[in-house]
């Protein structure tokens, strides 16, 4: 039966290429494997204790399992596909006996060496085709430490262009900006910078939806608790006298909208409005609710 150790070993090593491509360089996608993975884990998290200090690994934690759960999965599929062919169509070192050495896990051996681009060790192809899948093994290796720098590089600035916009919503807030201040060029433009903010945002999580499963511990960097706040200022600012600030806070409201239509049918399935839909990304991220929006008179007190 070792004969389908082979077709098997080649299952493995495509489906992980595909779980990998899906995850990294195709737009809007989420691997299966990944997907799994994080989802599992964020569940986990808040069970296995205080709810802010477990879900703050989840992300972490979840990206390390996933990339050792690739390289593992190649590791084992690449050794199942050696393993019918030993030990005839391998060489091996002076003082290893060949009948001794063919089991799964010497194939096993040779898939991580050969995986870990480190060469060729004291057992080696030997037969022509699988001395031409050996350095696709090892140029498979070399894709998957790239596509691990990669994915590190994309969700890490994602994070920080999602936890800079919750800032700045949180500076606005504590401002205590009024309905009256933002009726000016200036409540313009600010609405503007956040709307736009919030339109980045959006397409990161199209983008990297792995990063929705990475918490914000401070309150003040945390987007889902400064969303209500977001979304009563486009509320109140939607009746300004200004036609400037209406028509920011019109732009402002669609980008909460498409922010909640991502963040709905991507994660939460509540379906309902954006308001349902940012309680909901609050409470799954342990987040109290602030303030709804602006109030309406006096600036400071």
């Amino acid at each position: 039966m070792t004969w389908l150790a082979t077709p098997v070993g080649a299952v493995l090593v495509l489906f992980i290429l595909r779980d990998v491509f899906h995850t990294l360089w195709h737009p809007t996608r989420h691997g299966g494997l990944s997907r799994l993975v994080m989802v599992s884990l964020w569940w986990l998290s808040p069970r296995l204790g205080k709810r802010r200090r477990s879900a703050g690994l989840a992300g972490p934690l979840g990206m390390v399992t996933v990339v050792a759960a690739w390289a593992l999965t190649v590791a084992v599929g690449w050794g199942l596909i050696y393993w019918p062919h030993m030990p005839e169509e391998f060489s091996y070192a002076a003082g290893l006996v060949p009948s001794e050495h063919a089991g799964p896990l010497d194939a096993l051996y040779i898939s991580l060496v050969t995986l870990a681009t480190l060469g060729l060790g004291d057992i080696a192809p030997a037969s022509g085709w699988l001395r031409v899948l050996a350095p696709m093994e090892a140029l498979v290796g070399f894709v998957l430490l790239s596509a691990t720098v990669a994915w590190i590089l994309g969700i890490y600035p994602a994070l920080a262009r999602r936890r800079a916009l919750a800032l700045r919503l949180s500076h606005v807030r504590r401002s205590r900006a009024t309905a009256q201040a933002l009726d000016s060029d200036g409540g313009a433009a600010l609405l503007d910078g956040l709307a736009s903010g919030l339109s980045t945002v959006t397409v990161d999580f199209l983008q990297y939806a792995e990063s929705y499963y990475f918490h914000d511990g401070d309150e003040n960097t945390s987007l889902p608790r400064q969303l209500r706040y977001a979304l009563g200022l486009a509320d109140q600012a939607t009746g300004a006298h200004h036609p400037d600030v209406r028509l920011s806070a019109s732009v402002l409201r669609r980008a909460l909208e498409d922010l909640a239509v991502v963040l709905d049918e991507r994660f939460l399935r509540t379906g309902g409005g954006p308001d349902r839909v940012f309680v909901a990304y609050a409470d799954d991220h342990g987040q109290p609710q602030g303030p709804d929006g602006p109030p309406q008179d006096g600036g400071g007190g």
